[in-house]
This record gives C-alpha cells, structure tokens and sequence, in this order.
C-alpha cells in the first residue's frame, strides 16, 4: 500500500481521476482486488474537492488545503480507517484512541472502531472550516463491521449539504448491499503490463527485477512496488518453492508469520493450476516442484486458509514458521 504523497501518481491512476471528476456524486465506491491503487485514488478525489485552485486533472498541489492534507491536518477531510493503517499512513488518532493505545489499554484496531465512525458522522454535519465542503475518505471500507457501517448508512441516505463521500474497497462485496447501492460504483481499472513495468522501473525497480516482482504480485503494482521495496529479491522468490519442498525454512526466515501464509498461499494456487493444465500465476513454470494430486492440495489451500485467520497473532511465531515449512513440504511429497 503505497501513499499517494511519497510515491508519484501512477497514470493510470491520474486517468481514472479525470474520469471521476468529470463526473457528480456525493458518495463513490472504488473497488476492486488489492494493488490496484483504491487509496491513492481515493485521496486524489478528495484533494481535488478540497482544493482551492482545482483543475480538470484534479488538485492543485500548491495551495493551503492541498498543504493541509499533505501534512495530514485538513480541518474538512475525515479519514477512517483501522488505526494500525492510519498509523502507517500518518494520519492522526482521535485524541482518546491516541490516548488509549499509548497507555497500552488496548491495541490499536484493524477494524474500523464504530466510535470512529460516529466521530465521522458529527464531522459531516459541521460547517466547513475552510468554505470547500467538506469530504469522507472511508479505506479499506470493508473493514467496517455491520454496526460501523450501519452508523454510516443513515449519512449516506441523508448527507448534509457540503460533505462528499468516497469509500475504497479491495473486498466490496462484504460491504453491506444497502451502502453499496448509496454509492456511485467504480471499478478500479487493471493497467496494460506494459505500462506497469514502465512505472515501476520510473520508481527505481530495476527493468530486469521489475517483471519478476510484478509477477510475485500477481499481476498488482501497487503490491509489486511493496515487495520491490521490502528488500526482497526476484532470485530469492524464485527458489523459495524448490526450498519449501525441501523443508528448507530459512528461505523465509526474516518474514512474518502472515508474509509467510501468504507465500504458501500462492504456491499452493500455481501448484493447483498446474495440477489442472493452467498457467501458473505468481512463479515462472520452471521453479515449481511437481505439483502433488488436487486432494493433499486442497488440504494444504484450507489449512493455509486457517492459518491466516491468526496470522497476526501467532503464539510462537518461530514455531508456526516451522509448523508452516513442515506442512508444506509433506504436502508436496504426498502421492495419495
């Protein structure tokens, strides 16, 4: 997940931003798979909303609100997200949610807290500090529960005059129907590979690296740029399935239990889509091991499925690494 003020705009990001402007509506749903650049779509809208000299290709950049936002102090912009984003983002906690977590009273959300949401909703009926209106940014929006996004609806329904909406989503459809039908639907745009390499190489990826790690991405720049920038590299990408059938758990040993189960996960799929005569996705054909029968596949697919369910809090993450290795490689050597 890159931000929109550090990395520059990808221009196929910039051409879905005209597009959306040339366009009304109180409130948008940009949605699609991850990597395709939902937040930093997002955040242009509402740059370009809030701009005081906006243009057709959107905000300024110059003036005193783009300023505002770029240093994440604008009186009219609301931004929810869960608070371990926010935080990685640098965006500012609620004085109380700040004041909670320093005080180790609880841990900082990964879900968007329906005490945010309602801090939202009295911010839309306020007047506008700044004589733009004012504007929502709701990322991921499928990390709402039903009753955060319940507090939500009634706004959206009813918005007060000045306040606009846009609601980024990789998983659209948890969203609860009622919202999505309040909002104008966007489907994020999948960029030719060509000009994706060009972008990535113009971020500094290297042109003989940068097809490597959009292929690890499956196919996402905005998570082929994390992974470029992540210290990874293609050739260690490469050998990681002929060092999981080995058993060999130091290919990744540096990586968290969650990057883990998300590596198996997606040799586990090109295994799968090998085993049925189909391309494989996220690895080149000739570094995946023999794939096993689709039964001892499948299992693996679910346990992995399971394992991500508690990726984020592993008991011993040492052992689950372990765990992990293990499973995978008795799977691939599994002939019944």
């Amino acid at each position: 997940m890159s931000d929109a003020t550090t990395t520059p705009l990808a221009p196929w990001i910039a051409a879905q931003r005209s597009t959306l402007l040339g366009q009304r509506g109180h409130a948008w749903l940009l949605q699609g798979p991850s990597g395709l650049g939902q937040y930093a779509l997002g955040l242009e809208m509402v740059r370009a909303w809030l701009c005081d000299r906006p243009t057709a290709d959107g905000a300024c950049g110059q003036c005193g609100s783009c300023h505002a936002i770029e240093v994440r102090t604008h009186a009219d912009l609301c931004v929810l997200m869960p608070e371990v984003q926010m935080m990685a983002l640098g965006w500012p906690l609620s004085e109380k949610a700040q004041a909670d977590i320093d005080d180790k009273k609880r841990k900082a959300s990964r879900e968007i807290r329906v005490e945010a949401m309602r801090d939202a909703v009295e911010f839309s009926q306020r007047t506008s500090a700044r004589g733009r209106g004012k504007a929502v940014l709701v990322y991921p929006a499928e990390q709402m529960n039903h009753i955060t996004a319940n507090a939500l609806l009634k706004t959206l329904e009813e918005p007060p005059g000045d306040v606009r909406f846009v609601l980024a989503s990789e998983a659209a459809h948890q969203l609860l129907p009622t919202i999505r039908s309040r909002c104008l639907g966007h489907t994020m745009v999948w960029p030719a590979e060509a000009e994706m390499l060009a972008w990535l190489k113009g971020q500094g990826i290297a042109a003989d690296a940068a097809p490597a790690f959009l292929r690890a991405a499956g196919g996402r720049p905005d998570d082929a740029l994390a992974l470029a920038r992540s210290g990874r590299s293609p050739q260690a990408w490469a050998l990681l399935p002929q060092a999981v059938a080995r058993g060999d758990a130091t290919a990744l040993g540096d990586w968290s239990p969650a990057q883990v189960i998300d590596a198996l996960q997606k040799l586990c799929h090109d295994l799968l889509a090998a085993s049925v005569g189909a391309a494989p996705r996220y690895f080149a054909p000739a570094d995946l091991p023999k794939p096993p029968p689709l039964g001892p596949l499948t299992r693996w697919s679910k346990a992995l499925a399971k394992a991500a369910r508690t990726a984020d809090h592993p008991f011993n993450a040492g052992l689950m690494l372990e765990a992990l290795v293990a499973q995978a490689r008795n799977t691939l050597h599994s002939r019944h």
